[in-house]
């Protein structure tokens, strides 16, 4: 049985526009065979998927235009159950047999890091965990800001029991740079020194939000590392003041809350 989620969304790819709706997916995905499971499912109409197949017939974008990261994001979003092994990222690869789902299932899908980065604690990868648990503990999905094109606003927006949640997320700097022309280059500034700016940013947007929506919880959301937690624990007595939370999200995508 899918999970909760919101019924549509709407995101952007590659600098275009796209709307998708549960009901697309259901309705694109009737009668197509399931490629072989590799890693990362969801399951849609009761039967698994790849993601990136799935993602890829209900949109019409080719899989080579986007990571099952992004997939697995916004299939979560509209409430999709997803699946997938779960190997943290400092661990050596491991030849693995093709993940082959069970035909029934009604235990919680078993956590996984995700597979995009090769640093688990990216902004998207961080944000990706947090949404996937976030619709198994049954929160609606109210919207999901894209992190490739630096959108502005709230990060994830959830809704549940009457209680509506803003999340802003942020991961862990690197030492080097994402883009491939710069791979060879180390970042002038500190990962300690930029995740202390990061923090600080976070803070300050969940003040923000507390202010515009008081009646919502207003969540940071952050990689469990010992310099965020040295940041919360010289802010955590005015973080409680002004009632704003901070979660901690693992090496295995699990979410802590603080």
């Amino acid at each position: 049985m899918d999970t909760y989620g919101r019924a549509s969304i709407r995101f952007i790819l590659n600098g275009h526009h796209y709307d998708l709706s549960r009901e697309d997916v259901a309705n694109r995905l009737t009668g197509v065979a399931p490629d072989t499971i590799r890693k990362h499912a969801v399951r849609v109409n009761g039967t698994w998927f790849p993601v990136t197949q799935a993602f890829e017939v209900a949109t019409g974008v080719p899989r080579s235009e986007f990571m099952s990261n992004t997939a697995r994001r916004h299939l979560s979003a509209l409430g999709y159950e997803v699946a997938g092994d779960l190997v943290p990222r400092t661990a050596p690869p491991i030849a693995r047999a093709p993940y082959t789902p069970p035909a029934t299932r009604t235990e919680a899908p078993p956590r996984e890091a995700p597979e995009t980065s090769a640093e688990w604690h990216t902004e998207a990868n961080i944000q990706a965990s947090l949404v996937t648990a976030l619709a198994t503990d049954g929160w609606r999905i109210l919207s999901v800001a894209n992190t490739a094109t630096k959108e502005h606003g709230i990060d994830v927006i959830a809704a549940r029991d009457n209680q509506t949640i803003g999340v802003e997320v942020k991961g862990f700097p690197s030492r080097g740079y994402a883009d491939p022309n710069r791979a060879s280059e180390v970042k002038r500034t500190s990962p300690s020194t930029q995740a202390g700016h990061w923090y600080s940013q976070a803070v300050l947007a969940a003040m923000r939000l507390r202010g515009k929506e008081p009646s919502w919880r207003s969540v940071i959301a952050l990689p469990d590392f010992p310099r965020y937690r040295d940041l919360h624990a010289e802010t955590a007595g005015s973080l409680a003041a002004a009632q704003i939370e901070v979660w901690w999200v693992d090496q295995t995508g699990t979410v802590h809350r603080s």
